[in-house]
C-alpha cells in the first residue's frame, strides 16, 4: 500500500483540508498507516497534480486561506483497483520485540520498564479507539451499527486498532508476569 491510497480513503467521506487530514490520520488512520504532516501535504500535491483529488480555495477572514480536497472519479477508480488487488500480509517490526528476544541475556528490570511504558501507550490507544467508536455509533448498539451504520470502513478499522492495542497491552502484562516469575 502506498500513502496515496490511505489519503484517498481518508478523503472519501468528506472534503478536508491538509490540516484536517493530518488530524484524521492522528485519530484513526494512524492505527494502520502512519504519516507525518509534511508527507501528507506532499502527497496531496501529487494526488491533485495526478487528477486523483480536486482542491478548491476557501477564503477565510482573519486567517490564511485554506484548500479543501475531495476525491475525483479517477481517485475512486484508483481505490477500486487498489481494493481489488491482493493484500500483502502484515509484518511486525517492533524494537520492543528485539529487546524481549534478548531477555535471557539482559537485565530484566529494563525490559519490565519498557513493557510497562508500552502498556501505558497501548491503554491510551485503547481509550482513544473506544471513544472514537462510541462517537461514530452514538447511542446505537454495536451490532445494529455494524449491520446498518455509516461510515462502516472507519468503524471497522477502529475495531481492528482496538483489538490490536488490547492485544499489545495484554501481551505486555503477561510478559512482565513471566519475567518477574523467572527472577
Amino acid at each position: 500500500m502506498a500513502l496515496r491510497h490511505a489519503v484517498l480513503a481518508a478523503l472519501l467521506d468528506e472534503e478536508r483540508s491538509g490540516y484536517q487530514l493530518a488530524k484524521a490520520f492522528d485519530l484513526g488512520v494512524a492505527n494502520f498507516w502512519y504519516a507525518k504532516p509534511q508527507q501528507l501535504y506532499a502527497e496531496l500535491a501529487r494526488l491533485e497534480q495526478g487528477g486523483l483529488i480536486a482542491g478548491r480555495e476557501v477564503v477565510q477572514e482573519g486567517r490564511p486561506n485554506k484548500r479543501l480536497f475531495t476525491v475525483t472519479g479517477a481517485g475512486l477508480a484508483e481505490l477500486e483497483a487498489f481494493t481489488a488487488a491482493a493484500a500483502k500480509p502484515s509484518v511486525l517490526r517492533d524494537d520492543l520485540m528485539v529487546k524481549v528476544q534478548a531477555a535471557d541475556r539482559v537485565e530484566t528490570d529494563h525490559l519490565i520498564a519498557r513493557l510497562t511504558e508500552r502498556i501505558g501507550f497501548a491503554q491510551d490507544k485503547v481509550d482513544l479507539f473506544e471513544r472514537l467508536l462510541h462517537t461514530m455509533r452514538s447511542d446505537r448498539d454495536e451490532e445494529d451499527f455494524l449491520l446498518h451504520g455509516r461510515p462502516i470502513g472507519p468503524y471497522l478499522t477502529c475495531l481492528r486498532g482496538l483489538a490490536f492495542e488490547r492485544g499489545n497491552r495484554d501481551w505486555c502484562e503477561r510478559a512482565i508476569t513471566v519475567l518477574r516469575a523467572r527472577r
